[in-house]
Order: structure tokens, then sequence, then C-alpha cells
């Protein structure tokens, strides 16, 4: 790895933690195999180190927009754990439900109707666990 590159991946490692909390990290690391290593990496790098890492949006923004997008896609695991990752990003529930009527005009209601779902249940396990 070029020093461009393990700056990035360092980058991204401390922003991937910082909204997805480290046991997730740890799990997603310790999990990785030679095959899906390269891409772990990727996203590491990408997605955490490039896009979430720029300057001009706050994490809570990007939170927001990341659920929306996930919520349009239908990417129900995601959305959990992107739900769960508002607790790191500032994003409230409130933002939350304001991207899922977004969602439900741009994206179609069944799609946001699953999100709504999704983040009830969230929610529901974070409640009982910050009271258990």
């Amino acid at each position: 790895m070029d020093d461009v590159t393990k700056n990035r991946h360092r980058t991204g490692l401390e922003v991937r933690r910082s909204v997805l909390g480290d046991q997730h990290v740890d799990r997603a690391e310790d999990a990785a195999t030679d095959f899906d290593r390269p891409f772990q990496q990727l996203i590491t790098e990408a997605a955490w180190g490039t896009v979430w890492a720029r300057p001009g949006w706050s994490k809570r923004e990007r939170s927001i927009v990341t659920l929306a997008l996930l919520a349009a896609l239908g990417h129900d695991e995601e959305v959990a754990m992107h739900v769960r990752a508002t607790a790191n990003t500032g994003a409230s529930r409130d933002d939350i439900c304001e991207a899922f009527l977004h969602v439900a005009i741009y994206a179609g209601v069944p799609a946001a109707n699953r999100a709504f779902k999704i983040a009830k249940e969230v929610f529901a396990q974070m409640d009982g666990a910050a009271h258990g």
C-alpha cells in the first residue's frame, strides 16, 4: 500500500468506527477472509475514507442521506445498521422519519413502509438495551 492508500485506509477505519462503533468494525474485520478482505478494504477506503470523510457535510447529514438511499433501494440490513449508527451520528428519530417520508414520495410507499418497520424494530432494541 502506498502512503495515500494507507492514510485513506486509516482515515476510513477512524470514520467507520466513529459511525458504526468499534464492536461492528471489529466483527467485520475479524470475519474477513482472503476472499472478502479486498471488499472490506474497498468499503473502508472508498465509503468511509473518502466519501464519509469529506468536508462540507456533517455525519448527521450523511447519515440522513444514507438512510434515505438505503431505504429507497430496499437494503434492509443496511437500513437497520445505519439506524443503529444514528446513536453516533447525531441524526434524530425525527430526522429519520423525515428521510423516510421523502422515500415514500420519491421512491415509493412500500419502500418507506418497510424502512419505518425496520427502524421501529431497531429503536425497540436500542431502547431495551438502554433500559436493561
